[in-house]
């Protein structure tokens, strides 16, 4: 029985662990701690089975341009080699956007696979005219998810990541 829940803090070394093995040593277990050290509006959830953490995702403040409403950025979020393919993943994306609109989010930017984050409802985000504050990044890799499109700016923009995600890029 899978279970996903908020991130307790005994789970930090697990989560930590799980992204070095899960991003073949890449820098998003860095990032993720850089992250929990320097932004205290971050929510991590993880997968649990059988006491193991399995899967994790973490979401943070992320901003628009000309905009006042602050939204949420996913990333980085991984799941066990051994255990891809389950619908963990799928699982951690429906419930932290869940959890997030019904907090009252206004929107979730994310950098990913353009196959699979629009069936959580994530649109290319050149469609209200924003773009990445990260020079090259394709058009249909960068999406977001507006649960209030009231706050998006009329004219577009640029949408931004915390500035710890500039080392991991």
């Amino acid at each position: 029985m899978i279970e996903i829940r908020q991130e307790e803090s005994k789970d930090r070394d697990a989560v930590h662990h799980l992204n070095v093995i899960a991003f073949d040593n890449g820098p998003e277990a860095v990032l993720v701690d850089k992250l929990r050290a320097s932004c205290k509006e971050y929510l991590s959830f993880v997968a649990v089975e059988n006491g193991s953490v399995i899967g994790h995702i973490l979401f943070t403040p992320a901003t628009l341009d000309e905009c006042s409403a602050v939204g949420m950025g996913l990333a980085p979020m991984s799941v066990l080699p051994s255990q891809r393919r389950k619908g963990i993943g799928s699982r951690l994306v429906r419930y932290g956007l869940e959890f997030l609109r019904n907090a009252g989010c206004p929107f979730v930017i994310v950098l990913g696979h353009p196959e699979y984050y629009p069936r959580f409802g994530f649109e290319l985000a050149s469609k209200y005219q924003l773009r990445s504050q990260w020079e090259g990044v394709p058009d249909d890799a960068f999406m977001i998810v507006v649960f209030d499109s009231g706050v998006l700016p009329k004219t577009g923009g640029i949408a931004r990541y915390k500035d710890e995600f500039d080392d991991a890029m």
